[in-house]
């Protein structure tokens, strides 16, 4: 793919850490990561294959309104953010602590 390496640097935010997602990634092999509200799913695909050397299925992605939130006396409102789901090919391992360590 002729995909501008910088570009696929800044589209994975950060991967997301939470029961439903570690619960998730045991049953079906898919892992979730914030990603930046205008990538596309092949963006997500080439920057998961590139950071982490792993085959991807395939990704589905979710965008997540922001909600409204009390600042002091104003009403503000959180940022819109995305979810990318990207499933692994069958037999891949991912491991988040070992490329983070790198």
């Amino acid at each position: 793919m002729g995909m501008n390496q910088e570009r696929l640097m800044q589209v994975i935010l950060a991967p997301i850490v939470s029961e439903k997602s570690t619960m998730i990634a045991e049953k079906t092999q898919q892992v979730a990561f914030r990603v930046a509200t205008d990538a596309t799913k092949g963006e997500i695909k080439a920057a998961v294959e590139l950071l982490f050397n792993v085959k991807v299925a395939g990704v589905s992605t979710v965008s997540v309104k922001g909600k409204v939130k009390r600042f002091g006396r104003t009403m503000g409102r959180r940022k819109d953010t995305k979810k990318a789901y990207v499933s692994l090919v069958p037999g891949q391992e991912f491991d988040l602590t070992a490329t983070a360590a790198e």
